[in-house]
């Protein structure tokens, strides 16, 4: 018996129509090396008005980016800004001061006792 029974043909590659070939894009080129944000706000509360300035700064696709603002508000939009900030702040360090508590002795027995 043969090792191989049955022969194949000649492989002849089809033929293409020139416009029938797909043209592949080549990829969208990554961003810059480098690109950063920056921005910043002031607010100032003076003779009964808030004064708000902000500026802001980018680099990106290779292009530097500078913006500034200036304007009045209303005198109660510094107080909310403000207590605002302080609540945050607030939150935040009772929240990492609780996290920080479970390491401390004596809440373990506070909560031995409760028990």
């Amino acid at each position: 018996m043969k090792k191989h029974p049955v022969r194949l043909g000649e492989r002849v590659p089809g033929k293409v129509a020139k416009n029938a070939l797909e043209v592949i894009e080549p990829a969208a080129r990554a961003g810059p090396f480098v690109s950063f944000r920056y921005s910043s706000v002031e607010m100032s509360a003076i003779g009964g008005r808030t004064r708000v300035k902000a500026k802001t700064t980018r680099l990106e696709d290779g292009k530097l980016t500078s913006e500034t603002f200036e304007g009045d508000l209303e005198p109660a939009a510094y107080d909310r800004a403000v207590n605002y900030a302080q609540r945050y702040f607030l939150d935040q360090t009772a929240l990492m001061l609780k996290s920080l508590s479970l390491l401390l002795p004596f809440s373990w027995k506070q909560r031995i006792d409760r028990d």
